[in-house]
């Protein structure tokens, strides 16, 4: 059984940076960052394979945003740059276990999720 813990979500102003880190415990296949604002779908931000290879981000975090794991802690981390207010969200971590396929990003592929991280940026 998988198991994900978040940690490094908080508040900052507009043009900060925050660092989010996720614990994981057992074997996954992809792991990735989604995030879920007041009245929104959850959306993916940033997603990698645990085995190496493809990794993506959304449209509206690439160049800010930076997704990396350490396979030796089994640790993911999302380290955020540029922070925009819409950036406010509650953040997630999550893995995948079974076949990955075609957009990464998609929230379809997931099926293990941590309790998630506040980040909120002020303007």
């Amino acid at each position: 059984q998988v198991q994900l813990q978040e940690s490094g979500g908080g508040s900052v102003q507009s043009g900060g940076s925050l660092k989010l880190s996720c614990a994981a415990s057992g074997d996954t296949r992809c792991m990735a960052w989604f995030r879920q604002a007041p009245g929104k779908e959850r959306e993916g931000v940033a997603a990698t394979f645990t085995g190496g290879g493809n990794t993506d981000y959304a449209d509206s975090v690439k160049g800010r945003f930076t997704i990396s794991r350490d396979s030796a802690a089994n640790t993911l981390s999302l380290q955020m740059s540029s922070l925009k207010p819409e950036d406010t969200a509650v953040y997630y971590c999550a893995a995948a276990t079974g076949t990955v396929a075609g957009n990464i990003l998609n929230v379809r592929w997931y099926n293990h999720w941590g309790q998630g991280t506040q980040v909120t940026v002020s303007s």
